[in-house]
């Protein structure tokens, strides 16, 4: 006699996401006062206006988008020799002499990163509710060597298990090095985990390509102009980190 129907099989669908790896400054921090000073002052201060000009904007001075660097990640003293090494041959370019370049480079560099840094308001909350589901929660950022001291800085050290800096990941977003090396670290296939964050190209684009998932944050108070793309397949947009919870 027949059994009757056979029982259900597994549900369908993608696999459940058990880590959620954001962005770093624009997603979970931003920039508050005071500001550093610009480079432009910097360069005048030093009579070197023709330079500054020439200089340009100084957000725009490291490395590019998708540059691989694996040789100067090898250790921090490489790296941070690196730097300075980029800041003097750029402003030797621009037409500062040789005797300004190693301490205008040295000065130029410390307002880089002399940030001071707030949470976003909803940050605190969501992650501590993924680390109560269970959920792996990382950071990868195109940032400086010292990613850890900074998410320690804004009080995330509790709240943070993996932390991948560009500057020792060898590469920075969206090259498929700095994705492969979050994941490593997170312990997760890419069709586990779920990349947060507000920059499309190295935040949604980059992620998709390396086969995570991926939300786009795109906050009413964004630092981030113009309009947001069209959302692909394995991407959705959210206007809050809060609302992570409806893609979990």
């Amino acid at each position: 006699m027949p059994s009757g129907p056979p029982p259900p099989g597994p549900p369908s669908g993608p696999p459940a996401v058990q880590g959620v790896i954001f962005d770093f400054y624009g997603t979970l921090v931003r920039m508050v006062p005071p500001l550093p000073p610009s480079h432009h002052s910097l360069f005048v201060r030093r009579g070197l206006t023709e330079a500054a000009v020439r200089w340009g904007d100084q957000w725009t001075v490291g490395p590019r988008d998708g540059e691989q660097h694996a040789a100067h990640s090898v250790d921090e003293e490489t790296y941070r020799a690196w730097e300075l090494d980029r800041l003097r041959r750029r402003a030797r370019a621009c037409g500062v002499p040789e005797s300004e370049l190693d301490v205008l480079a040295a000065e130029l560099d410390r307002a880089m990163k002399d940030l001071r840094l707030a949470l976003f308001d909803d940050v605190p909350e969501v992650l501590a509710q993924l680390r109560a589901r269970g959920l792996v929660v990382a950071v990868c950022s195109n940032w400086f060597w010292d990613l850890d001291r900074a998410i320690e800085g804004v009080g995330l050290a509790g709240l943070v298990d993996v932390a991948v800096t560009s500057a020792r990941a060898g590469a920075r977003k969206p090259h498929p090095r700095i994705y492969q090396a979050v994941l490593e670290s997170c312990g997760l296939r890419p069709e586990q985990a779920l990349f947060v964050g507000d920059m499309w190209k190295t935040d949604v684009v980059g992620p998709l390509a390396a086969g995570m998932r991926a939300a786009h944050l795109w906050r009413p108070d964004r630092a981030v102009e113009g309009v947001a793309p069209p959302v692909p397949d394995g991407a959705a947009r959210i206007t809050s980190l809060s609302a992570l919870t409806d893609l979990l």
